[in-house]
């Protein structure tokens, strides 16, 4: 496949042109870049374990853990669209992210300190707020990855990469979490955790957003207001049919995969072998990691909508079976096929989202997308508790068919030419590629410049 050029409009001067000088800084802001979000997400995926160790511990019940994890999770879908905005709004966001993840890292660490001893809304509002800052964690940080790589391979494989950190702080968080609970405590394993996320604040304040292109930071010139800007994030995932396709698709699979962990737990005790549940979700993060380094290393050729849509129905076959076979190990290999198929699909998705994202919305877009799927998934935990007593091969039968579900309903939705935009592309992506190397769009209208001013009624 060709590569996009940018125009010769871009200045240039002794020391190269701004795309280059923006190649030779990639490397060390990515690797710092990736250090951030691994210790970031680490503390985020070790908080479900280490909560509900540090509970058991001091009040011999998970009860208030559950409560305090929905406070964790809550605020995810509401706060998003208000996190993005207003990383959307700085320039110089150095001070935001070291803000909210030293925010996010101080919440994690008095949970170490209130669980148990203080009452119980004290530590619910502490869990609300710590959750707040999570929209920064899940989604805020992979919107930085445009702001710190030029377009073209090197940010692809960086979405891949970043994809890769997700999988694995998946492993390593409740895997140290633990290790550390079983030989010292469960307190020392929260604190471990907090001290990851206060190490992210401090290397979040050290990334080279100077070094972005001046086409990822161009949109932040015509700044409206507050509202305005939550509005641009929401409209943009409703009208752009790439984004509306691939949050609905990956919002559906969050349903059933929220569910997968009391799901496999269940299985193996069905199976007689109650300790086979962690085998098997082990072995489906393991794939995952695999799956996301693998697109690292190698670039398919497949589009990246096609591949997304290759993940969903992949996973969904993969669990199905499963689902029928009787040996146990029979059932972690195709857990960690299912796993192997699923990886990619973070990255198909961190990909679809920078394309097709106007860029002063972008961060808007990533927080929201993250938002909606830990909510889906947080409801689809809930759902597979209050089915828990169908036999368990039934419900990762159900699970399995929700992954077929959203393959159809994400090309579904790819395939409708009505009530949606296929693609809004502005700054490097809209009229600074060379005329022989972009592609025609099928909207003219945003292709030629600004467009009339619409009717109340026309909807396009």
């Amino acid at each position: 496949m060709p590569q996009r050029t940018t125009s010769s409009a871009t200045p240039t001067g002794p020391t190269g042109s701004a795309s280059t000088r923006s190649e030779r800084g990639a490397s060390p802001g990515l690797r710092r870049y990736l250090a951030t979000a691994f210790l970031a997400r680490l503390a985020d995926e070790g908080m479900s374990v280490a909560v509900l160790l540090l509970t058991l511990q001091r009040t011999a019940g998970a009860a208030q853990g559950a409560f305090i994890l929905t406070a964790w999770m809550a605020p995810h879908v509401i706060a998003a669209p208000l996190v993005g905005a207003m990383a959307s709004r700085l320039r110089r966001p150095r001070l935001f992210y070291f803000g909210t993840l030293g925010g996010f890292a101080a919440a994690v660490g008095a949970m170490a300190v209130l669980v148990g001893r203080a009452p119980t809304p004290v530590t619910l509002i502490v869990a609300l707020l710590g959750g707040a800052c999570g929209p920064v964690v899940s989604g805020g940080l992979s919107s930085l990855i445009a702001a710190l790589l030029p377009d073209g391979a090197p940010r692809n494989r960086a979405y891949a990469l970043d994809a890769a950190i997700y999988n694995a702080a998946s492993v390593a968080g409740p895997a140290a979490v633990s290790v550390l609970a079983a030989t010292v405590a469960p307190g020392p394993a929260v604190g471990l955790l907090a001290g990851a996320a206060a190490c992210a604040a401090a290397l979040a304040a050290t990334l080279p957003f100077g070094s972005a292109l001046p086409s990822t930071t161009s949109g932040l010139a015509h700044r409206g207001t507050m509202r305005a800007d939550v509005a641009a994030g929401l409209a943009a995932v409703r009208r752009i049919r790439e984004l509306r396709a691939i949050t609905a698709g990956t919002c559906l699979a969050f349903v059933g995969l929220g569910g997968l962990t009391t799901t496999t737990v269940l299985l193996g005790d069905h199976r007689g072998d109650p300790g086979s549940g962690g085998v098997l979700m082990t072995a489906f993060a393991c794939g995952a990691l695999a799956g996301a380094l693998v697109l690292a290393t190698w670039r398919p050729t497949l589009p990246e909508p096609h591949l997304a849509a290759a993940a969903l129905f992949g996973t969904g076959f993969a669990l199905a079976g499963a689902a029928l076979v009787p040996s146990l190990t029979a059932c972690a290999a195709l857990f960690a096929v299912a796993g192997l198929c699923d990886g990619p699909l973070l990255t198909a998705t961190l990909r679809i989202r920078a394309a097709h994202a106007p860029p002063a919305a972008r961060a808007q877009v990533f927080t929201l997308g993250a938002g909606l799927k830990i909510t889906a998934a947080a409801c689809g935990a809930a759902l597979a508790g209050l089915v828990a007593a169908l036999p368990p091969p039934v419900l990762l039968l159900c699970i399995a068919t929700l992954q077929l579900c959203a393959g159809l309903l994400y090309v579904g939705l790819r395939r409708r030419t009505g009530g949606g935009i296929t693609g809004l592309r502005t700054g490097t992506e809209q009229g600074e590629h060379h005329p022989a190397t972009r592609q025609p769009s099928p909207h003219p209208r945003l292709e030629a410049g600004p467009a009339p001013q619409r009717r109340s009624g026309d909807r396009r």
